[in-house]
């Protein structure tokens, strides 16, 4: 009675969260080399020296006089073009952020494409999005939490139910190696991988279940153009790595009034290879350069902490291209789980 309760949990489960396993597989398979798959503009190096952020805050105001400069992505490569994210009129009313590239040396815009929503252009933030939420808002982030829920049991059933051929799997017995028993093949030798995706997965949606995420905000964003810088931010960053040398700035949010804070987010040389690169730490600037406070990965509380290093192996953030590869082949075994087990049920309800 047990075996076959268990049994019916697993198919529900199973059945019921196939297509959102299936598109969560490729979508996610398809992201651990965002980076390689970014069509951000190449840059064809010169002798010519590399601007400073103060020159190029400089340029995108002088070309978008209007907008709100939100954010700087610095190049991390010669071969790399600044990247800001500007809200201007001329893009979605202001209402989207655009993202402008300038070339590092020269300061020439190189492209302007939209965010998450410019699927032609952009089409990398797009699928992370769709990854994140289904275009859908808080419904699609919901449905991630439950169907991560769905999974997770699927997995934990699928353990009870086939423990027993776990082991004789694993070293090789002739027997269980058949093309019927192929899903147990997949979902033994995948087993752990997916077991981690579905648990760092539902850690990072588990705010759909509580309270405070079916409150209602009625939030409407003004666009004021951004005011010049107030201090030389590359002078800023020399003394920030005079006082911090193993520092390395990644991303720069600038402050939208003289009094505001600039926050320039990056990673120190000492962290762990599982903190994130970009967002680990964050300096925080006043509205004359100085160092107003910090916010250091090994400041933050433990469960902060480890919210940041969830979300790095769960993306696959934390290594080379080995983990990569490891990432993108052991990802798409969620995709042939659901593909196998909906073949296996519908070869079952056949026979009878």
């Amino acid at each position: 009675m047990r075996k076959k309760s268990t049994l019916y949990i697993h198919r529900f489960t199973g059945l019921f969260s196939a297509l959102f396993i299936l598109l969560m597989s490729l979508s996610g398979a398809a992201l651990v080399f965002r980076a390689q798959l970014d069509n951000k503009p190449h840059i064809n190096t010169s002798a010519l020296p590399v601007l400073t952020v103060d020159s190029c805050y400089r340029v995108i105001q002088k070309n978008y006089p209007a907008a709100q400069i939100s954010n700087c992505s610095l190049p991390e490569s010669e071969e790399q073009a600044f990247s800001f994210v500007v809200y201007d009129s001329s893009y979605r009313s202001g209402t989207k952020g655009m993202e402008v590239f300038l070339h590092p040396q020269t300061g020439q815009v190189l492209m302007t494409r939209g965010g998450s929503d410019d699927m032609k252009n952009n089409f990398i933030s797009w699928l992370s999005k769709f990854h994140n939420s289904f275009h859908l808002g808080k419904t699609g982030e919901w449905l991630l939490g439950f169907f991560a829920l769905l999974f997770l049991l699927s997995l934990a059933t699928g353990i009870i139910l086939f423990r027993k051929s776990i082991l004789p799997v694993l070293l090789f017995h002739r027997k269980v190696y058949s093309k019927r028993n192929l899903h147990q093949l997949i979902g033994v030798y995948a087993l752990l991988f997916n077991l981690m995706i579905a648990v760092t997965g539902f850690w990072m949606q588990r705010y759909v279940f509580k309270k405070d995420f079916y409150a209602s905000y009625d939030y409407k964003p003004v666009l004021n153009a951004s005011p010049a810088l107030s201090f030389s931010f590359d002078s800023a960053y020399k003394a920030i790595k005079q006082q911090h040398p193993g520092f390395t700035a990644y991303v720069i949010y600038f402050a939208q009034n003289n009094k505001g804070k600039t926050a320039v987010y990056g990673s120190r040389s000492s962290n762990a290879f599982v903190h994130s690169k970009k967002f680990a730490d964050a300096i925080m600037l006043d509205s004359n350069g100085a160092v107003a406070g910090t916010r250091f990965v090994t400041e933050i509380s433990s469960n902060d902490r480890y919210d940041i290093i969830n979300s790095q192996v769960h993306m696959g953030n934390f290594g080379g291209l080995t983990i990569k590869l490891i990432y993108f082949i052991f990802g798409l075994s969620g995709s042939l789980l659901s593909i196998t087990g909906f073949l296996l049920w519908a070869r079952k309800r056949n026979d009878g």
